[in-house]
Parts: structure tokens; C-alpha cells; sequence
């Protein structure tokens, strides 16, 4: 199905303009957008590319974009994402920072930001739930899962070498997998030879 470039910009426009709270935030709104509302990606998608965007540089909201608008649109589909996914953030940002130099000391503001960042954070545990209960995990996945939780929580390593020991670590079980199904369909072929035979 043929996407518009105007469908792709306004599409991440609203994104960037109803999501509050930076890329994790974002996550949820995103899935809701493009998996359930416009079927532009699955949820196995919608993992993969939250994998992508998280392992490389720059946030995710751009990250995001690039990849997707490139993806339904090439260069100016991903230019189009990008651009109507920051936009919001920018005009707001601005409008933000001038109000914030001459009323950032009134308590009630003070108060407003603190309820908008717990609320950010009930959409980020939602945004994981959802896609923790879509997606089926290995006993590799939640062992790559539990080291790295424990590996950023004692400040063992940086987060750029826990990233690339994952995907190592992801490449090297998918190998074995790969092999011990390649091995056991040539046991299974080799046995039905001899059943043949007989």
C-alpha cells in the first residue's frame, strides 16, 4: 500500500505533539499509531525497532522516524518523520523555556511538572507491558535481560558495551539455534532414509 508523504509527516507530527515525557513516553503512542491504527508495522516490528533506535546514537523519537520514514517513503519519507516528529517538541520547547524564566518559581507550576513526570512514568510501564506481553522471550532473552538490568544497576559497565555484548550474546544463541534445528531436520531426513530403505 502506497503512503502518502503528507500521511507520513502529519502521522509524526501528532506523535511528537501528543506525546509528553522523551522517547520512552513515546513508545506507547507510537504502537498505538502505527500497529494498531495505521498496520504500518507489527509488534514484532515495533521491538525490533525500539532495538534499533536504542542502539544507536541520538534519541529514540529521531531514531524512530528516520527508520520508519525511510522505510514507507525513502529519503523524503524520512526527512518528512523526522521533521513533523520534532517540530512539536521544538515550538513547545521554545514557548516552555521563554514562560519558564518568569514563572518557573511559582509553586504550582512546580506542581504541574511534577504530576506530568509521574504520569510520564505510568505511560512508559504501560508502553513496556504492552509490548513485553506481545512478544514471546527466550530463556536467553530474560538471562540477557536480568544481566544487563543488574550490569547498568551497579554501574559495572558503560551502556555501549552492554549493547554489544546482548547482540553478541543474541547472535551467538541464534547460531546454536539455527544449527541444533539444522541438525535435528538431517536427523529426522537421514531416519526417514532408513525407514525407506527398509
Amino acid at each position: 500500500m502506497k503512503i502518502s508523504k503528507w500521511d507520513i509527516f502529519k502521522t509524526f507530527f501528532i506523535i511528537g505533539l501528543t506525546t509528553f515525557g522523551g522517547g520512552y513516553a513515546m513508545l506507547g503512542v507510537m504502537r498505538h499509531k502505527l500497529v494498531e491504527h495505521k498496520k504500518w508495522l507489527t509488534e514484532d516490528e515495533i521491538i525490533e525497532l525500539l532495538a534499533v533506535s536504542e542502539s544507536t546514537p541520538g534519541p529514540f523519537a529521531v531514531n524512530a522516524a528516520t527508520f520508519i520514514g525511510y522505510r514507507k517513503g525513502k529519503f523524503l519519507g524520512s526527512f518528512l518523520a523526522v521533521l513533523g516528529v520534532i517540530l512539536p517538541s521544538l515550538t513547545i520547547s521554545v514557548i516552555i523555556g521563554v514562560l519558564f524564566t518568569q514563572y518557573g518559581e511559582i509553586k504550582l507550576v512546580n506542581a504541574a511538572l511534577k504530576g506530568i513526570a509521574a504520569g510520564v512514568s505510568a505511560i512508559i510501564l504501560m508502553a513496556f507491558l504492552n509490548l513485553s506481553s506481545k512478544h514471546k522471550f527466550s530463556v536467553v532473552d530474560i538471562l540477557i535481560f536480568i544481566i544487563s538490568v543488574a550490569l547498568v544497576f551497579f554501574h559495572v559497565l558503560s551502556v555501549i558495551y552492554i549493547i554489544l555484548i546482548g547482540a553478541a550474546t543474541g547472535i551467538i544463541a541464534g547460531l546454536i539455534k539455527t544449527k541444533m534445528s539444522k541438525d535435528k531436520e538431517e536427523e529426522e531426513e537421514s531416519e526417514d532414509d532408513v525407514t525407506n530403505n527398509a
